[in-house]
């Protein structure tokens, strides 16, 4: 029977140690701060419960529009948080539960390699143990990014997984990042009735997205009251008393109660043997993988957000399980980043899937693009909605669809026919010609295939 050793509970480990344990290995995972990992404890489970509690109120604001009148509502952040929490925990005993009943063992502690074949555990109620190892998965996470000149200290100045501990609600929030994690939260926090302010340092929102689905966000935040400080670099973020300062490289200044620092992340893996087992890191830090999760170590894997491929739960997911069927001998296809959907939780959400619109732009593939705006739909137009748009590239001659953006409510949903289209190699024609309900939002996607339709 093979040993699998895996350090670190998230995604990247809980799923490749059910995958392993199926497929009859001995299975072992050493886990610090609770199985789910950030994902489900600090990170996306939390995150998106919050924003679950944003939507309602995003579609409250709407109401008056459809006929629904009465006082506005407020928003308990206390008791809010309370439920988050409560809700990662339940998910957590939830897969440690799964974990037990599959025949996994969970050792709490602190994981290290002791070369290629071996993991030592720093246990968390004192000692060591030395598991030995015929394989060894590699997926301890990353923790946010802090600088010297701007220390969270966890009441006012915040990183994403500190804000669960907020008790009062916020004057005047101050979000410095506008990548996925600061447009998420700047965007929640916004919908809950709190004056936000988003210091990005590029000159739009979400520079790593759609260009077409950054500028409708942008331009729904800001008629929402969000001040947008673009091309605004952060030098330091200070607090005195009740009062936090953001300092900006230009000399301006930006106060508010509270701040939110989404400065990207860095990887967990200083200090756990990768050096001396024959693991190389890039510059960053981060585990340099292949396309099934090899590492430079024979017998060693890694998955998630420790290798920076791409820093999404359900990436480290499949990545820990391709890894497990390539150790056990299944049946295995290499990680195909073109056929990963994404989903930015903002208001509106932004799905992507496949090739991007700068890819095409930029010469890198050959593609017809339809861009399709939501205002025309029957349902949204039932429903109050005016912003966002569907939009399908498809490869010319043939059809193919090989990618798509989904901007609008719920379109981490509606990017689901499109993801299948470009898993499955459908065609613009196929993709329309199945049915739709009348009304939907996913009749958009319906109808920007046809406009493809090749004659």
């Amino acid at each position: 029977m093979s040993r699998v050793v895996i350090i670190g509970g998230g995604p990247g480990g809980y799923e490749s140690a059910l995958v392993a344990t199926q497929l009859g290995a001995d299975v072992t995972v050493v886990d610090t701060d609770g199985l789910g990992g950030s994902a489900v404890l600090t990170d996306c489970v939390p995150s998106k419960t919050l924003i679950a509690t944003a939507e309602v109120m995003t579609e409250y604001a709407a109401a008056g529009e459809l006929g629904i009148l009465s006082d506005p509502p407020t928003v308990d952040l206390m008791q809010v948080n309370e439920r988050v929490k409560r809700l990662a925990t339940a998910q957590s005993a939830d897969i440690a539960e799964r974990m037990e009943r599959d025949g996994v063992r969970v050792v709490r502690g602190r994981g290290r390699l002791d070369g290629p074949g071996a993991v030592v555990a720093d246990l968390t109620d004192g000692g060591t143990e030395t598991i030995p190892a015929d394989a060894v998965l590699i997926a301890t996470g990353a923790a946010p990014r802090t600088l010297p000149s701007a220390m969270p200290d966890g009441e006012r100045i915040l990183t994403w997984e500190q804000v669960y501990d907020l008790t009062e609600v916020p004057t005047e929030l101050i979000v410095v990042g506008s990548g996925v994690t600061g447009a998420e939260f700047a965007s929640a926090y916004l919908s809950l009735g709190i004056p936000v302010t988003l210091v990005s340092s590029r000159d739009r929102v979400l520079p790593g997205e759609d260009a077409d689905a950054a500028q409708v966000l942008e331009d729904v935040l800001t008629r929402r009251g969000m001040n947008v400080l673009s091309q605004s670099r952060m030098e330091s973020v200070t607090r005195a008393g009740d009062v936090v300062t953001v300092r900006l490289t230009d000399g301006r200044e930006v106060q508010g109660s509270h701040c939110v620092l989404a400065l990207g992340s860095i990887p967990n893996t200083a200090d756990i043997g990768l050096e001396g087992a024959g693991v190389i890191t890039d510059d960053g830090g981060f585990i340099k993988v292949d396309r099934v999760s090899r590492t430079s170590a024979r017998g060693v894997y890694s998955a998630g957000d420790c290798t920076g491929v791409l820093m999404l739960a359900s990436v480290a997911a499949m990545q820990g399980r391709i890894a497990m069927w390539h150790f056990l001998g299944d049946s295995v296809a290499p990680l195909d980043l073109k056929q990963v959907s994404s989903n930015v939780f903002t208001s509106p959400e932004i799905a992507t899937v496949g090739w991007s619109q700068q890819a095409i732009d930029a010469g890198e593939i050959q593609a017809e693009t339809v861009m399709l705006p939501l205002s025309g739909n029957a349902r949204a137009k039932m429903q109050g909605v005016r912003d966002g748009f569907v939009k399908v590239f498809c490869r010319p001659g043939t059809g193919i669809v090989v990618g798509g953006v989904v901007v609008g409510p719920r379109a981490s949903e509606l990017i689901h026919p499109l993801s299948l289209a470009v898993a499955e190699s459908l065609t613009a024609d196929q993709l329309s010609h199945a049915f739709t309900v009348y009304p939907s939002m996913s009749g958009s996607v319906a109808e920007a295939a046809r406009r493809l339709h090749h004659f």
